[in-house]
């Protein structure tokens, strides 16, 4: 029998004293619990901000991307911005909130979700709309907060 080398030795002593890394479990609730917070501090800045307080929960990166009602393609950060701030010249108020929302959270910063937003509006000329929107997409955690990456809405009858 051949002598194990010190060399060999040390690396057998190594592979079996380190401790392998166990995955974490990915705490579901928690990340449910961080978006829907999300989204009541969205709606609640949009009622209080306009369209535009939505900069601040869309990802700014260059993987977002939207399908808005009515497109029938995705659109860039920029061109949503654009419309964003077009469509909040003829509003004097709106306010959303989710009739359902059903969270897939895929990581702890990934998850999909879908659901059906109910809106109010009363434009410009004082006219009261209301709506229903069905949305899905997919959210990303950044340093400072959950944004939504992309996705995609259509009005409901």
């Amino acid at each position: 029998m051949k002598p194990i080398s010190l060399f060999s030795l040390l690396i057998i002593i190594l592979f079996f004293s380190c401790k392998k890394e166990q995955p974490k479990t990915l705490d579901k609730s928690q990340v449910v619990n961080e978006i829907e917070t999300m989204f009541d501090e969205y709606h609640e800045a949009i009622k209080q901000n306009g369209l535009p307080a939505e900069f601040d929960y869309l990802d700014n990166s260059d993987d977002f991307f939207w399908v808005p009602p009515g497109y029938k393609s995705t659109i860039k950060y920029d061109s949503i911005k654009a419309i964003l701030v077009q469509n909040n010249k003829s509003i004097q108020s709106i306010s959303f909130e989710f009739e359902r929302l059903e969270i897939f959270p895929l990581s702890s910063k990934i998850a999909n979700y879908s659901g059906i937003v109910k809106g109010q509006m009363v434009d410009t000329a004082n006219v009261q709309s209301n709506f229903k929107i069905i949305e899905s997409g997919t959210l990303i955690k950044r340093t400072d907060g959950w944004k939504l990456l992309n996705g995609q809405s259509r009005n409901l009858d």
